[in-house]
């Protein structure tokens, strides 16, 4: 089945420069200029990625994710510049799943596609338990849903892989370099500011108390840890 990814930026040439190159990888690319036409194609048909840019008119990018984030955890790959760190922190605290720099190599855009839909594909092996609990989370691996409580918990595709990979290894302390590796690829692992945020975010939707987290908690000089619980 054919991948089919939306792409928004304002600047033509970056629209034919992604265009031309995602599609000699074979995947589905429709356009849009700003927030507004994305949106309005999103309603009608939600693609398996976006790839938007985060400075553009009548609606950009950060504004854009939020309003997309209230309806779907569709993979979103923010284009930022180099000076835009700020939007970069922004974008990923708001549900991105990764971002690119601009300018960029089409060797890196392509790399970063497919890792991005590579965590949306990924699936448990099918001997591993269907239900993990820890506390009062709790994850049904079957069904990928995640519950706090009686409350239904909503993550992005990379926001349920990290904390599938705590699950996976619980009680054992993970370096950061580790977590990076397991979750974004190999080719991640100097980038420590997407797992900060990503832990972050997953602290502000699991943790009763996220600044006293009992499921993910840091151990200073060495990583972090979903922590063994007395039954």
């Amino acid at each position: 089945m054919t991948v089919r990814i939306l792409v928004v930026d304002d600047e033509p040439l970056y629209l034919r420069l992604l265009r031309v190159n995602l599609e000699s990888e074979g995947y589905e690319i429709t356009t849009a200029k700003n927030g507004e036409e994305a949106l309005d194609q999103i309603s009608q048909h939600i693609p398996d990625l976006i790839i938007m840019d985060v400075m553009m008119p009548k609606m950009d990018g950060i504004t854009t994710c939020v309003r997309i984030r209230q309806f779907s955890n569709v993979p979103i790959i923010l284009l930022t510049a180099l000076n835009e760190e700020h939007d970069r922190v922004n974008g990923l605290n708001i549900g991105a799943d990764d971002y690119v720099t601009k300018p960029f190599s089409a060797t890196e855009l392509v790399a970063r596609v497919r890792a991005v839909l590579r965590r949306t594909k990924d699936r448990p092996e099918t001997n591993e338990s269907k239900i993990f609990v820890h506390g009062n989370l709790r994850i049904d691996i079957a069904k990928a849903e995640v519950w706090r409580g009686n409350q239904p918990v909503y993550l992005s595709a990379t926001e349920y892989k990290l904390l599938l990979h705590f699950a996976h290894e619980n009680g054992k302390v993970l370096t950061a370099e580790a977590l990076l590796a397991a979750t974004w690829g190999s080719s991640y692992k100097e980038e420590k500011e997407i797992l900060w945020v990503s832990i972050a975010r997953l602290r502000q939707k699991l943790e009763d108390d996220p600044h006293n987290p009992v499921h993910i908690v840091t151990r200073t000089g060495l990583g972090y840890q979903m922590p063994l619980l007395e039954e």
